[in-house]
């Protein structure tokens, strides 16, 4: 079944990122942005995408590194749809691990070939495909028996990618991938040379929206760059004629990110970094705006409720991990820097929550 096509637009998507969109990061962002919209079903992230895990690796790893790929592999049914992302240049390797995710129940296969991670383009794979755009089409054809694209017990193959690698390669590169009618295509709209030293060519997703409507007319495009807020992926969907917008960096520290009425008080222009008039300002706009502006204490249970789900789901991943959450969760708000500190130097979920419980004691 294509879950694709039974999405509402525009679509929402979690960007795949590398020990950020795990399975706890990804739990919170559909516990607390979800809604109920009105036509009565439930709202939040459209679709989620895991990390990317290695197809070589869950195929020919030691049965300790299996087991730490396979982790990376699990989900809640809070989660669908769910795609699980998978990185080779092994057409075989793909094929088979498409199947096994299949029986995993996931609702997707994607292929990443956009990484710049050079670990991940010394194996051919990533960013490196779009130099070997053979390569890249078998892939997508491995992947596709393997998931048993278009079948009634299938699941839908999609594909997350570049511009191109060292210029705008739209017209060769982006033509190659619709012409294997992938079920989405997600661009991010810089270069692999890019990185993210510019800003997203968000102009240049309408030329491929008018090359899908040329070649795959069933291929759904998002986009991905610079995506701030809701409201800034609309317009750009919306200015793009696209079907969506994957988001990335914006989702650190907020999985209210996808609810309509949920913000964190940093969207507040004008907002005082300390004293009591911040309170007042926030209490005030929240009462004018119709938004729910989350309180710092929510925020920082919110940040403790994280690190316990880190450390019980994924408990073969390094603590350190966490700490770049930290740094987003602590950030706008008096004193922030100082609770920055103190969580770098901890290293377990007791430690978290204790330095949390007396930060906010020294608040009141």
């Amino acid at each position: 079944m294509n879950f694709w096509q039974q999405l509402p637009k525009p679509i929402m998507a979690v960007a795949p990122m590398a020990d950020v969109t795990d399975a706890a990061f990804r739990r919170l962002l559909a516990k607390y942005s979800a809604h109920t919209r009105k036509d009565g079903t439930v709202g939040g992230p459209d679709v989620m995408w895991t990390e990317f895990v290695s197809a070589d690796g869950l195929l020919l790893a030691t049965p300790e590194g299996k087991e730490k790929l396979q982790a990376d592999l699990i989900y809640s049914e809070a989660e669908r749809p769910i795609v699980a992302q998978l990185f080779t240049a092994n057409p075989e390797h793909m094929e088979q691990v498409a199947a096994l995710c299949r029986e995993l129940g996931f609702d997707g296969v994607d292929i990443n070939m956009g990484c710049p991670d050079r670990s991940i383009e010394k194996q051919g794979c990533g960013a490196a495909m779009i130099k070997t755009p053979e390569v890249a089409v078998e892939v997508i054809r491995a992947a596709k028996r393997g998931a048993r694209h278009g079948e009634k017990d299938g699941i839908p193959v999609s594909v997350k990618t570049r511009l191109g690698y060292k210029e705008d390669q739209v017209e060769e590169w982006i033509v190659t991938l619709l012409k294997e009618e992938p079920a989405a295509l997600t661009v991010h709209l810089r270069t692999r040379k890019d990185l993210s030293q510019v800003p997203a060519r968000w102009e240049r997703l309408t030329r491929v929206v008018e090359l899908r409507d040329e070649l795959s007319p069933e291929t759904l495009v998002l986009g991905n760059g610079d995506v701030l807020s809701l409201a800034d992926a609309e317009e750009k969907v919306t200015a793009s004629g696209a079907d969506g917008a994957m988001i990335g960096r914006a989702l650190f520290g907020d999985p209210w990110f996808f609810h309509p009425t949920k913000q964190l008080p940093i969207h507040l222009t004008a907002l005082p970094t300390h004293g009591v008039d911040r309170e007042t300002i926030i209490k005030a706009a929240t009462e004018e705006e119709g938004v729910e502006y989350i309180t710092l204490a929510e925020r920082l249970r919110v940040l403790v409720e994280h690190t316990k789900l880190f450390a019980e789901l994924l408990p073969h991943k390094h603590f350190a991990i966490m700490k770049k959450h930290y740094k987003a969760y602590a950030n706008g708000f008096p004193y922030a820097k100082e609770l920055r500190i103190a969580l770098m130097e901890t290293s377990s979920p007791a430690e978290v929550e204790a330095v949390v419980k007396d930060f906010l004691i020294k608040q009141h």
